[in-house]
């Protein structure tokens, strides 16, 4: 019971996340003077999930040169360095 209502507050969270993300946009576009994201349904309502399907079908370009270990551990390595680093940093400098 304990992981279903995880699940359903995880699932809540990221709705929450991606209509403030067009909260965000619409507010941006007022503020720059032009139409929001409405590319999608009434109002661009549905933007958020074209968004995620978008993201979720892109792939990735891989260049003959490039390191491809490098290309994967470098996100992983700076989160663990910021990981590292932030229970170091004194409170105190931070009101």
């Amino acid at each position: 019971m304990v992981i279903i209502s995880m699940l359903i507050l995880a699932i809540c969270i990221l709705a929450a996340v991606a209509f403030f993300t067009i909260m965000e946009r619409k507010f941006l576009s007022y503020a720059q003077i032009r139409k929001g994201p409405n590319k999608v349904s009434f109002m661009g309502i549905l933007q958020p999930i074209a968004d995620a399907a978008k993201l979720l079908t892109k792939s990735q370009q891989k260049m003959e040169s490039s390191n491809l270990k490098m290309t994967f551990y470098s996100p992983t390595m700076a989160l663990m360095i910021s990981l590292v680093i932030f229970p170091i940093l004194p409170m105190s400098l931070f009101p």
